[in-house]
């Protein structure tokens, strides 16, 4: 599944939420990251603390834009399964500086 994905901070940060790997995920990213929910401000260690563990990528369907935006097929134990989408900005210090997600 994760061979399409050639962005290494991207990659990375989909096997920690595939293993549940809080400390590992939140490494990922910067300081004063953000992240938006369908377009909406959402507290980036909130959400990290209630989906890392909870939430997986069943595939991954579409790559774009150099490895930083994905869509795929997801599941969530609150919600369900669903098709989403994540899009990643990458500082130059190579750390997550924004991350988008959302109903694909």
């Amino acid at each position: 599944m994760l061979q399409q994905v050639k962005e290494p901070t991207v990659k990375a940060a989909i096997v920690a939420l595939q293993n549940g790997d809080v400390k590992g995920w939140n490494r990922l990213f910067e300081p004063e990251a953000t992240l938006l929910d369908d377009g909406q401000p959402r507290d980036l260690k909130r959400f990290s603390s209630e989906a890392l563990g909870h939430e997986r990528f069943l595939s991954i369907d579409k790559v774009s834009s150099n490895g930083l935006s994905i869509e795929r097929e997801f599941q969530s134990d609150k919600r369900g399964r669903f098709r989403t989408y994540r899009r990643f900005t990458i500082s130059s210090e190579g750390a997550i500086g924004k991350l988008e997600i959302g109903q694909a």
